[in-house]
């Protein structure tokens, strides 16, 4: 095992995070003091002091024999991967955006081109270190006395506690990834080849180590396999002029390093990048590619959203207002074409990205059947409003129907259910027996409260 961080200096960062959670006063807001956030909840910041996690962002140790890492919670999964690969190893899923941190993904939900093997990031979790909101510190695990909250903490969103250390499974990697773009010009052709390479692992007998798939339009879809590669011929670059999701259209094979593969979509924030001009070729030469990141897209749009700047524009231009429809979703693979159909009618948008996966295990607040073929699709932008309809119209367009092909979404972003619903769709029960047994006081939120209400 490498030791990459004394464990003295992690005992110091968790004391120091024990003295801000008791210096706030009870039936106070509880809020991380963090430096940057990939939820699309956007919230007046509140002037209370946050919980002190600035000791908590590192990789603790790395154990090449067993695979497996101690990571704080507060770690993005860009140090992550810097602290792994030069082992040859990964995290099993490594979602999207370089700043999304560890603790993150598992209380919330993240996802890549993994999940179709390896489900989602917090199923490689072994055991978890977590504040719980009565203030105690507990160890987590599958078979412990803290199981039903190791199971629970998944989707919970910082309401049942924060987790300040996490142990990881890691996966071997190769140096190279080999891409190959299959074309489809049919949404049902293309679900039947994303559950047959999902279910076997493999296309045109060959393992196959990532699967996602991007649409373009009615009939224009495509499924991405990657697989691991000792050489490569070449390696194509997509951090600076060129771009990613458009050589999808123009490439039928790639090579990539590991590296570059698993921060593809980083770059230009998938294609979210172009609301910025940032795909113009005039402004892609001076804008700094250091700056070419998610993370400073994601803060443009939190300064627009708060000073309202597009918004003024657009009234000042006489165009219709327009509504963020920023979502991720599941349904079951079946039933992609019927969503799919839906929302190119209903809303519009593209490019859209699918990821297939599979869970491996029942985690209760975010239910999907273990082993099944689901398919996330995420779509991330702005459509117009119809005239009379009101600011959430298509968000709940959407909510409707990812219920009615019993589908789930995540809650990164903005949700309009009722709570009878929500307790329905997200195990109530269960939540309510771990937030009496870990923060009776209820000194940190709601999991609706939080979510949908927006407290």
């Amino acid at each position: 095992m490498t030791q990459l961080v004394a464990e003295s200096g992690h005992q110091e960062a968790v004391a120091a995070l024990r003295r801000s959670y008791e210096a706030i006063p009870p039936g106070a807001p509880v809020r991380l003091a963090k430096r940057t956030s990939n939820l699309f909840r956007f919230r007046d910041q509140s002037s209370a002091p946050g919980l002190d996690v600035s000791g908590l962002d590192r990789v603790l140790s790395v154990d090449p024999e067993r695979r497996t890492a101690d990571v704080q919670g507060m770690t993005t999964y860009e140090d992550l991967v810097d602290a792994t690969l030069p082992f040859g190893l990964m995290p099993l899923v490594v979602p999207q955006l370089k700043t999304i941190t560890l603790g993150g993904a598992v209380t919330g939900l993240g996802i890549e081109s993994s999940s179709f093997r390896a489900g989602l990031p917090h199923e490689s979790v072994v055991e978890m270190d977590i504040l719980t909101g009565d203030g105690r510190i507990v160890t987590a695990s599958r078979e412990n006395e803290h199981a039903e909250l190791f199971r629970g903490f998944p989707n919970s969103y910082g309401t049942l506690g924060y987790s300040l250390r996490l142990r990881i499974e890691l996966a071997p990697v190769k140096a190279y990834v080999r891409l190959r773009h299959l074309r489809h010009d049919d949404a049902t052709a293309c679900a039947e080849e994303l559950k047959r390479i999902s279910e076997s692992g493999e296309y045109d007998g060959e393992p196959v180590d990532f699967v996602d798939g991007t649409v373009f339009g009615p009939r224009e879809l495509y499924i991405t396999i990657g697989t691991f590669a000792d050489t490569a011929p070449y390696t194509s670059d997509y951090t600076g002029s060129q771009i990613y999701y458009r050589s999808i259209q123009r490439r039928s094979v790639d090579f990539l390093t590991i590296r570059d593969y698993l921060w593809r979509w980083d770059t230009d924030w998938f294609w979210c990048s172009g609301a910025f001009g940032v795909q113009h070729p005039l402004v892609r030469r001076v804008w700094p590619d250091q700056a070419k990141r998610s993370d400073v897209y994601r803060r443009l749009v939190a300064l627009d959203r708060r000073w309202q700047a597009t918004a003024r524009l657009d009234r000042w231009r006489g165009r219709p207002t327009r509504e963020f429809v920023i979502q991720d979703i599941e349904v079951p693979v079946e039933r992609l074409p019927e969503f799919l159909e839906f929302f190119q009618a209903e809303v519009g948008m593209s490019p859209i990205w699918l990821c297939p996966l599979a869970a491996r295990e029942d985690w209760p607040l975010y239910p999907l059947e273990p082993g099944k073929a689901y398919v996330n699709v995420g779509f991330w932008g702005t459509v117009a409003l119809p005239p009379g309809r009101i600011p959430e119209h298509h968000n709940r367009l959407i909510e409707r129907k990812v219920t009615q092909l019993n589908g789930h979404k995540s809650l990164y972003s903005t949700a309009f259910y009722s709570r009878e619903e929500f307790w329905q769709l997200y195990d109530g029960q269960t939540y309510r027996r771990l937030k009496d047994a870990y923060d009776p006081e209820e000194r940190l939120l709601d999991l609706y409260d939080k979510c949908v209400r927006g407290r």
